[in-house]
């Protein structure tokens, strides 16, 4: 087990969906906040900076960017965050996923929708794991996760988070996004460092808050399976699309598209 976890993160984890790991990133912060520079300057082909008619500020958001900006790469690769995926997930192999960078300007009053990764990518299993970790203090502006709905029996339907659309139909295999605050869910929620993480279950519903404050908030995600995360096809396209990656259902992810990170 990594210095840097416990028993208690683990049985977190499993029960709750989503645990704070103190200082995860903590040795690379300089270096993620370098790629995050060069990612806004040269953002990729999923690049977004999310504007809604009656939004202040800019949330700028991009993901698989690691493969070509070596910063990302290299803090990956450099840092504990395999070891600790594989703690957590109880898994003795974890792959990569993708990367996310989400930037919210000061005074940006869009919210990051309530959403669970998962109805999102083509990858289903019970070892999936994300990271998120701020590269500024978080007070105002902080992930928030729904204790237990990685556990719920439905996902929640995937949805465009400016125009609010269905990301694809729903044959009923899906629930409507719920308002956890109305409906009094148990919302875990920390203040964090740069460096810090949460890590939580591809199916826990999480969202962000708007970023009320007069300083940046820049968070770089990481996106990670274990060994029995296998390619599943949903009833439309996903994101991140990966078009042309040709694996078919009950197929691991293939490994020359996103590495073994460790194997024990």
């Amino acid at each position: 087990m990594h210095p840097l976890i416990t028993q208690d993160h683990i049985e977190h984890f499993q029960r709750d969906g989503a645990v704070l790991i103190k200082g995860l990133f903590k040795g690379q912060v300089d270096q993620l906040r370098q790629g995050v520079a060069q990612n806004i300057a040269e953002p990729g082909p999923y690049a977004s900076n999310n504007e809604k008619a009656g939004q202040t500020g800019r949330f700028f958001d991009d993901y698989c960017n690691w493969g070509r900006i070596a910063d990302f790469e290299d803090a990956i690769r450099s840092s504990p965050v395999a070891e600790v995926a594989a703690d957590l997930m109880q898994s003795d192999r974890v792959q990569m996923f993708h990367d996310h960078v989400l930037v919210k300007e000061p005074g940006t009053s869009m919210a990051t929708p309530w959403h669970q990764d998962g109805p999102y990518y083509f990858v289903e299993g019970r070892q999936t794991i994300s990271f998120w970790s701020p590269l500024d203090p978080v007070k105002e502006a902080a992930l928030r996760c729904v204790a237990g709905s990685h556990r719920w029996e439905k996902e929640v339907l995937p949805t465009r988070w400016v125009s609010q659309e269905d990301f694809f139909a729903d044959e009923g295999q899906y629930m409507a996004v719920p308002d956890p605050d109305a409906e009094g869910m148990t919302i875990l929620e920390w203040e964090m460092e740069p460096g810090d993480a949460v890590a939580f279950d591809y199916k826990t519903l999480h969202g962000a808050r708007a970023n009320t404050s007069k300083t940046r908030r820049r968070a770089f995600s990481l996106r990670l399976v274990g060994e029995d995360a296998r390619y599943v096809e949903r009833p439309g396209p996903t994101s991140p699309p990966y078009p042309g990656h040709e694996m078919q259902p009950g197929q691991r992810l293939r490994e020359d598209w996103f590495p073994v990170l460790l194997q024990r």
